[in-house]
């Protein structure tokens, strides 16, 4: 299949670099096309709109534009290593003693646990979608089948910016961490540009550098990338535990007398911030394409991992605040600081080796679960077909690999990291969210399968659930410590979900793995991941906005006719390979002709 290709241009064409690569579509072909197109754009919106689609399409049709198949080398003990390697990473190791000190106190811990619940929760959807739909596209292949085309197309371009971002953040952080071990500054390592601006003038080479190695580390094939994570997780998970145990036999229980001095919402606004040091789940179900009998492996990967993780926060956020007062702990070197103050100093160079393993581990898988998100986005033709080619050789996509790492490296060169915290958003709530959303209708809703009667209940419901859960959330934020709202909001959220589980039948039952007490958990999780909205600062709506203003403008100028067109072409090819059949089962039927159906 060297270099074949179709009229429709669906086919790939292995490492070819023509204009075909990058705009095959008819919309493309020439201006007098464009512009017929965008004068088209209201109808094809709608038609993109309202138009899902089928697991079947996901699982073999768009696998099939990458060329080459990724291979299946993946186990549930490598998934959850990998789970375990892309979330433990810098978060817990800055997050932790600057929410303890300004918000929540030594109750920081049970900020871990109501996040922890939320992401388990999300893990939960996750893993049906991953094993019924077993792709390399993740939420976006997820959303693409249940919601459409341009819900899933926003969401999946906030979740590969906040990959963008994020890994910038990490691999400035791996520098500063890097300069601490060896007893430099932080900054030390950076070259300071004066002719810039402030916020982008400290460019930073080793992060680059890091990029680099972690590119080449995720393009050389995920078997290799796990046995490296692998490596990399035992050692950082025996630096955890030294952290727990040589904390706990330094503790004071004294440091606990005020657990939680900033009460309920400090325990909440924490919360929300921590949840992005579980962010990192969603790129190991990006993995399930090159996972061997994902029924079995993929539940078991990534509901372990996410446990490990849980248990990991809640103890050394436990050890942490019984070393130190909370007034007293560092915000950003917390558990360097501790161990120094209680007479340990040479355990800081411990810490810091532990971080630098964390944070390349993060960086590492981040790489591969982004690359995939590309890959499946760019086999939908949202995005170039060049980026979704999968190299015969190493069975990595290798394209989408190279451009999403030279973004993160270009961005983690200028930007300072307090810039890059900003950008960290509430995007990953809402694509939670929507992914919870898209598993209840799922189960409920079946075109032609299920009645309108049925479908106009569900959506009734749903709307409580989703109108109850805001509610709630804005009551909240609008720092109203009164409980009235509450008794109002909660129990329209509480008799919406047992109206749904009573009154609506389910029209699918997962075939392999399903979530347990559905409706109950997906409507936990919206409810939660709403709530949690509700604690996020201005800024990250404002980013949330200009991005989704970005991608929209993307999505009308060039997404929308591609994925229209992609879908008409390969509409017209399916209707040619029936009426071939069918013009081939007429000539068998006729007089003297041989047939094989006796």
């Amino acid at each position: 299949m060297g270099s074949e290709t179709g009229d429709d241009g669906l086919r790939r064409r292995g490492c070819s670099c023509t204009k075909d690569d990058f705009l095959p579509e008819e919309s493309f072909q020439s201006m007098g096309n464009y512009f017929k197109a965008l004068k088209e754009t209201p109808r094809r919106f709608i038609d993109r709109l309202t138009t899902r689609s089928l697991d079947s399409t996901e699982i073999h049709e768009m696998k099939a534009r990458s060329g080459n198949e990724m291979k299946k080398t993946l186990t549930w003990w490598d998934l959850m290593w990998f789970g375990v390697g892309a979330v433990i990473g810098s978060g817990i190791f800055v997050l932790t003693g600057l929410e303890a000190r300004e918000h929540s106190g030594p109750a920081v811990v049970l900020s871990y646990v109501i996040s922890g619940i939320s992401a388990m929760l999300s893990v939960f959807c996750y893993t049906e979608f991953a094993v019924e739909i077993p792709v390399a596209g993740g939420s976006f292949a997820y959303l693409r089948v249940e919601l459409g085309d341009f819900m899933a197309f926003i969401a999946a371009g906030n979740i590969i910016l906040e990959y963008i971002v994020g890994g910038a953040a990490v691999s400035r952080s791996w520098t500063s961490y890097f300069a601490t071990l060896l007893n430099h500054e932080p900054d030390e390592f950076r070259i300071i540009a004066h002719s810039l601006g402030e916020d982008y003038s400290h460019l930073d080479p080793i992060a680059v550098g890091v990029c680099v190695i972690i590119g080449v580390l995720a393009v050389v094939g995920t078997k290799g990338s796990s046995i490296f994570n692998y490596i990399a997780s035992i050692v950082h998970m025996l630096v955890i535990l030294f952290v727990i145990i040589a904390g706990f036999t330094r503790a004071d229980i004294k440091n606990y007398s005020d657990f939680a001095p900033f009460g309920v919402r400090g325990i909440f606004k924490s919360a929300s911030v921590l949840f992005f040091a579980y962010i990192g789940f969603d790129a190991v179900s990006t993995m399930a394409e090159e996972t061997k009998n994902p029924g079995k492996n993929i539940p078991i990967g990534l509901v372990g991992s996410m446990v490990v993780t849980t248990v990991c926060y809640c103890l050394m956020a436990v050890s942490l605040c019984l070393m130190q007062p909370y007034g007293m702990i560092d915000p950003d070197a917390p558990f360097s600081v501790a161990f120094s103050a209680v007479g340990w100093d040479w355990a800081k160079y411990l810490v810091a080796f532990g971080a630098l393993k964390g944070m390349t581990t993060v960086l590492l898988v981040g790489a591969i679960g982004q690359a995939r998100y590309l890959t499946h986005i760019a086999r939908a033709h949202m995005m170039p077909p060049w980026l979704a080619q999968v190299n015969a050789k190493t069975g990595t996509p290798i394209n989408a690999t190279v451009v999403m790492l030279s973004a993160t490296a270009v961005i983690a060169f200028f930007t300072k990291l307090n810039i890059l915290a900003d950008l960290l958003s509430v995007s990953t709530l809402f694509i939670f969210m929507f992914v919870a959303i898209a598993l209840l209708v799922r189960r409920y809703y079946v075109t032609g399968e299920t009645s309108s009667r049925d479908r106009n209940k569900f959506l009734v419901f749903l709307g409580l659930i989703l109108a109850s859960s805001t509610a709630t959330a804005v009551y909240w934020a609008v720092g109203n410590d009164g409980w009235i709202g509450y008794c109002v909001t909660v129990p329209i959220w509480f008799l919406s979900t047992v109206g749904m589980k009573f009154l609506v039948p389910q029209a699918r039952a997962p075939k392999l793995w399903g979530v347990p007490l559905v409706p109950w958990l997906p409507s936990t999780s919206i409810a939660i991941n709403i709530f949690l909205l509700g604690s996020i600062d201005e800024k990250s709506y404002i980013r949330f906005a200009l991005w989704t203003g970005v991608l929209l403008v993307y999505y009308f100028l060039f997404g929308l006719h591609a994925t229209y067109d992609t879908a008409k072409a390969t509409s017209k090819e399916k209707m040619t390979t029936l009426q071939k059949a069918e013009e081939g089962g007429v000539v068998a039927e006729k007089p003297g002709a041989t047939t094989l159906d006796h």
